[in-house]
Formats: C-alpha cells, sequence, structure tokens
C-alpha cells in the first residue's frame, strides 16, 4: 500500500469500519442538558448524543480563534455538526447505529488560535486530524486518551517547545507530521519504537544524536531533512529491511561512514543524506539496493572509487554523488555520466571535468581522511550469492515522483 496523498485521504475510513457489539443507538431528539463549558445546547436537535457532547467543545474552541481570513468557521454553528466545514462524521466502531465526530481537517484554512489543548483532546471518538497550514500555536494535546486516534497532521505551524511527548504510546498511531514548526531539542528514541508507517519531523529545529533505536520502527516514509542532527545514521537501520521506503536525511550535521547495513533496506527507493558531513568510501552493499531509484549522497567528504556495482543497478534514475572527494570511476559509472544520471561533478576524479583542484584533493586526502569502524564489511555484497541485478532490465518500469520531497515543501503534499 503507497502512501495516501493528502488528495486521497478519506476522513471516514479504518476504525469506523470495525463491527463490534453495538450499544446506544442514535438520538435525533432535542438536547437541553447543562454543559460545563458554558455553551448552551438548548433547543438544539443532534442527529446522535456523541455530537451533542462535542459540541460545547467545539463552540468553545471557536471562541479561542484569533484569525479566520477565509471564514471557515462560519457555519459552525446550531447542530448539524457533519456539515461544519472542516468536519466530518461516522459510525463509531463501539456503535455502528451512532454518529460520532471522527476526523478534523483544516487543512490550508488559515486559522489562528493560541492552543489546540482542550479541543482535539477533548473529542472522544476522534480519529484523524489534519491541520496543515494554520497559525496554531502552544503545545500538542494529549492524544492518548482518545481511543480511536491513528493520524495527526499539525505541520506548517508555530508550535513550539520540544518534541511533543503526548503522541507517545498512542497505541494505534501510524501518521505523525509535525513538520515546519519551531520544535527543538533531541528527537527521543521513543518515537522509533511506535509501529508508525509515516514519520514527518523535517524542517524543525532539532539537535542531538539520531538513537541507536532508529530502525526499530516499521517506518514506509520518513523525513528528518532541515533539522541540526548530529553523530551517525544507526546501525539498527538494515532492521528498516522490509518497510522503508524512503528517507530523506539532507541538510543535517550527520557524521562518520554509511553503515554497511544500508544495503540491506530492499524496499529502498530514496535515499537522500545530502548537505551532510558524511565520510569514508562507499559500501558495496549498496549494490543490493536493487528498487533504488533516487540516490543522492552530495556535498559530504565520500572518497576513494564509486562501487562499479552501485553504477551497475537496473532501476537508477539519478545517482548524485557531485561535492565529495571520489578519485576513481569505472566503465559501468561513466556510462551513467554520459547517459546523465550520475553526477559526479566537484569530485577528484582527474580525466572528468569540473572537478576540484589538484591542491584541494591532496590537501583532503593528507589531512581530512577518517577511516570506518567494521572496515572489512565495506567490500561485502550480501546478496551476491544467487542474485543479479539485471534480470529485470527489460521489464517495463513505472516511475513515479518521490513521495517525501513534497514534505519539504511548507503546504499540504
Amino acid at each position: 500500500m503507497e502512501i495516501l496523498t493528502y488528495n486521497t485521504i478519506s476522513f471516514l475510513f479504518l476504525y469506523f469500519f470495525v463491527s463490534v457489539l453495538c450499544q446506544n443507538g442514535s438520538d435525533i431528539s432535542p438536547i437541553s442538558s447543562p454543559s460545563p463549558f458554558g455553551v448552551s445546547t438548548k433547543q438544539l436537535i443532534f442527529k446522535d448524543r456523541r455530537l451533542a457532547v462535542v459540541y460545547p467543545i467545539i463552540q468553545a474552541f471557536k471562541a479561542t480563534i484569533t484569525e479566520d481570513p477565509l471564514n471557515r468557521t462560519g457555519n459552525w454553528v446550531g447542530g448539524d455538526i457533519c456539515n461544519y466545514t472542516g468536519f466530518y462524521c461516522d459510525n463509531p466502531p463501539d456503535n455502528l447505529s451512532a454518529i460520532a465526530l471522527a476526523g478534523i481537517d483544516f487543512n490550508g484554512f488559515l486559522l489562528g488560535a493560541p492552543t489546540l489543548e482542550g479541543f482535539i483532546d477533548k473529542l472522544p471518538d476522534l480519529a484523524i486530524f489534519h491541520a496543515n497550514s494554520n497559525k496554531f500555536a502552544g503545545s500538542i494535546p494529549d492524544v492518548s486518551q482518545l481511543k480511536y486516534f491513528y493520524e495527526l497532521d499539525v505541520s506548517n505551524n508555530v508550535h513550539a517547545g520540544t518534541f511533543p511527548m503526548t503522541v507517545i504510546g498512542v497505541k494505534d498511531l501510524s501518521f505523525v507530521d509535525i513538520r515546519f514548526n519551531l520544535f527543538s531539542g533531541s528527537v527521543p528514541p521513543e518515537i522509533f519504537n511506535q509501529a508508525l508507517e509515516v514519520l514527518f519531523i523535517n524542517n524543525n529545529d532539532f539537535t542531538a544524536k539520531l538513537p541507536e533505536n532508529f530502525g526499530s520502527t516499521p517506518v514506509r516514509y520518513l523525513t528528518l531533512a532541515n533539522n541540526k542532527l548530529t553523530g551517525s545514521i544507526p546501525r539498527s537501520i538494515g532492521n528498516l529491511n522490509m518497510t522503508l521506503i524512503e528517507v530523506l536525511l539532507l541538510n543535517n550535521k550527520l557524521t562518520g561512514c554509511l553503515p554497511y547495513e544500508v544495503g540491506f533496506l530492499k524496499e529502498l527507493k530514496l535515499f537522500d543524506v545530502e548537505d551532510n558531513l558524511l565520510t569514508g568510501p562507499l559500501p558495496c552493499s549498496l549494490s543490493c539496493l536493487d528498487k533504488i531509484e533516487l540516490l543522492n549522497l552530495a556535498n559530504n567528504l565520500f572518497y576513494w572509487e564509486v562501487p562499479e556495482e552501485l553504477c551497475a543497478l537496473v532501476n537508477l534514475e539519478n545517482l548524485t554523488l557531485s561535492g565529495n572527494y571520489f578519485t576513481k570511476v569505472g566503465p559501468a559509472c561513466r556510462k551513467l555520466i554520459k547517459n546523465g544520471i550520475l553526477d559526479m561533478t566537484q569530485n577528484c576524479v582527474p580525466d572528468l571535468p569540473h572537478q576540484r583542484s589538484l591542491l584541494e584533493c591532496t590537501e583532503f586526502y593528507l589531512k581530512y581522511i577518517r577511516f570506518c569502524p567494521y572496515p572489512e564489511t565495506y567490500k561485502i555484497i550480501p546478496c551476491k550469492d544467487g542474485y543479479h541485478h539485471h534480470w529485470e532490465g527489460s521489464k517495463a518500469k513505472t516511475m513515479k515522483a518521490p513521495v517525501t520531497y513534497k514534505t519539504l515543501s511548507r503546504h499540504k503534499f
């Protein structure tokens, strides 16, 4: 299953189709019970008592909104909550004859509010909250008590502070998008222990090292780009061999060598670590990335020769090695250069155009080479026995644009 884009995400699915024992049915009678939020429901008609419960919560949140240039809240009046702009209802799993508020989509509403606390965390049947491109501030509410919750998108807002620990431990959470905010500090190891499919935390101000359990989540799409993350890429990344499809680590401060275990990622199609401080020779295990389409290692400190086996991968559409210190490329790599697939500019290959100066290359090899741990692994090709790169070469290939590059734009993708 490929990742769903925002144009195809339905807000009325998954948990709301689980068949369980029915309890109380719908109630469309007028509700007049007092509200703890000071919002009267007198003489309003609701399709279900569950909607009557969330009505005062919505109205209390509406009262805190400071900006609404598109008048998205204009029809947030009356008892027909399911027709409020941005609100979606469905039958909850614990009562298929009931009607409940299941999803919220505020993408692009440009709403401003000082906090989301007291709102989404008080909506008991909420499963999805998407709020890209607003001006919501404050911390992320504690959604751990919402028994159906599984998707959170608060990207491109003005949330600040440390990583929102309130999402840690949410049982069925599979989608977390907090990119383009003002979060800072470390990325907690606990987030990588959750069964996520999507984790987008790019374009914040996260620092510190990637945790050793980096590869403990079955994530498929991972974007950590444009932060200030340091340290090396953990060897545990190899544990994602059955799930990881795309990963963006570009524009951080990562150091060390590429771990041999990157070559285990047999589902990987996109790997981008441009603009870091990674070094060392390239592990030959990269030639096992048989599904890789785009590999970007530009503007790092990689050196020595480019493995010919890497250049023989048949699905490569773009291999960018510019801005490094490689000294040698073989016939297969030269063919990719000729075909416009491989970019080798600004390296140290003597007979290629647009290379670094001899002085710059000499200085690097005399002063800055850092040898990698586990050097014996860099010549190992774990998939070599009984494995052939070219057997799929005659098959028709259908290339699609990478999903995660769209996360580098502020707005919904």
